[in-house]
């Protein structure tokens, strides 16, 4: 039985769902899991095949990861405009602390933050990222946050490290 074929599923192979499990044998027959930068490259130069197991209700299905530029835009090692809503540039924001912020001086605080650039953030983690790389922000990604839009102006709520704030 061959494994299927991961770009079959296009857009909809869960890349980033939790319970996706990835297998990367390399050619000398190790094998490895987990997800990063080294086995897409390793995957890309041909020293090694990656697969995934997607679990169903009933039973789990192996997959072939034969379409390793939409693996690299799901797990972010690509940047992928499309799917993070974010242009790679230096983004022009606005934030202020949120009015519901109960505890303004505990390590994570709640803020509100509007983007100047006409960029959006539809992936938090990627935007995360970015705002480390510009301005040292560390944001939270584990926790829940949001989006407004009132009179075209979309506001993100947002959880900071207090102290990385500039």
């Amino acid at each position: 039985m061959q494994p299927r074929s991961a770009a079959a599923a296009g857009r909809d192979f869960p890349y980033t769902s939790p319970t996706t499990c990835y297998i990367e044998v390399s050619d000398d027959g190790t094998v490895s899991h987990g997800t990063d930068s080294g086995t897409y490259e390793r995957a890309l130069s041909g020293k090694s095949r990656l697969f995934a197991v997607w679990p169903g209700q009933w039973s789990s299905h192996l997959f072939v990861v034969d379409d390793l530029d939409e693996y690299a835009r799901a797990h972010g090692i690509v940047h992928d405009q499309d799917r993070t809503g974010l242009v790679a540039h230096e983004h022009l924001v606005r934030w202020k602390v949120s009015p519901y912020e109960a505890k303004p001086n505990a390590s994570y605080i709640g803020i509100e933050l509007e983007l100047d650039c006409d960029c959006t953030i539809e992936d938090l983690k990627a935007f995360a990222g970015q705002m480390r790389d510009q301005r040292g922000w560390d944001v939270a990604t584990s926790g829940g946050w949001g989006r407004s839009t009132r009179q075209g102006h979309t506001t993100y709520s947002l959880r900071v490290r207090r102290k990385s704030l500039t």
